[in-house]
């Protein structure tokens, strides 16, 4: 959808729950977003707030770990990218003091091939490429684990890594890889286990993956997140307001068919 269809969109919708700064400077909040399917959320985003007096001003980065380091530093002032599990991780290994505002959307991880159409036709020695960052990976671990194709370490909660693997009853080789590419490895792998923004880019169809997540209970819901004392900042609850409108769950459903739901 065009940027220009998605302002005319939310210019046009009403928000009860937000009121028009009419008689007070105009506002703006920079906020940064990943590149891929993820701008078209925060362009409705954007529209959405607009007709309500916020303007946001989206920052794109194509790498997951920056809009933290950008947050941090003062670059932008909220960023829409990330669940809790990766800030948490983000914070234990760089001391950041950013905290969630409120939770947007959740976009159930996958495991996807080129090669099989059943988990069952897995062969042995197989070899499953998963993401590098601590989060994502022990997310992929845990699904994988969930439907039986390996074994993790008791007590790790959502944060295994391949240290913690203790079996895998086909011998299955994981191999680590960057969250980007790994659409790109499914020509060299049995499967992937791929971020919902990335197979949305790659053309990939999410009711197509092996394994999905389920919407239910995703400790892995999409969130705002914020510097720790700008929770009461000015524009911060519009934005919030923004993506958690009853007009951006109908912008989801009509745009995505299902692969990115909203988690509010």
């Amino acid at each position: 959808m065009h940027r220009r269809t998605l302002l005319g969109l939310a210019a046009g919708l009403a928000m009860p729950a937000l009121h028009a700064r009419a008689d007070s400077a105009p506002l703006s909040l920079r906020v940064g977003i990943m590149s891929g399917p993820e701008e078209d959320i925060a362009e409705a985003a954007r529209g959405i707030a607009a007709a309500h007096g916020l303007t946001l001003k989206l920052v794109t980065f194509e790498d997951y770990t920056l809009p933290n380091e950008a947050l941090a530093s003062g670059d932008i002032d909220a960023n829409a990218f990330e669940h809790k599990p990766f800030l948490d991780s983000q914070i234990q290994a760089r001391g950041y003091h950013i905290v969630p505002l409120g939770l947007t959307y959740v976009e159930p991880m996958g495991i996807y091939s080129k090669k099989l159409h059943r988990l069952d036709a897995l062969a042995d020695g197989a070899r499953i490429a998963v993401q590098n960052d601590p989060s994502n990976q022990g997310r992929a671990l845990n699904l994988l684990a969930a439907h039986g194709l390996i074994a993790l370490a008791p007590g790790r909660g959502l944060l295994p890594s391949l240290a913690d693997v203790t079996g895998s009853a086909k011998h299955l080789r994981l191999i680590e890889l960057d969250a980007a590419q790994l659409p790109r490895a499914l020509d060299d792998v049995a499967m992937a286990s791929i971020n919902t923004n990335y197979a949305v880019s790659a053309g990939l169809d999410p009711a197509a993956a092996l394994i999905r997540e389920p919407r239910e209970n995703n400790p892995y819901a999409n969130m705002i997140a914020v510097r720790a004392g700008d929770t009461n900042r000015a524009g911060m609850k519009t934005l919030l307001a923004s993506y958690q409108s009853p007009e951006m769950a109908a912008f989801l459903a009509s745009h995505f068919k299902g692969a990115i739901l909203p988690s509010f």
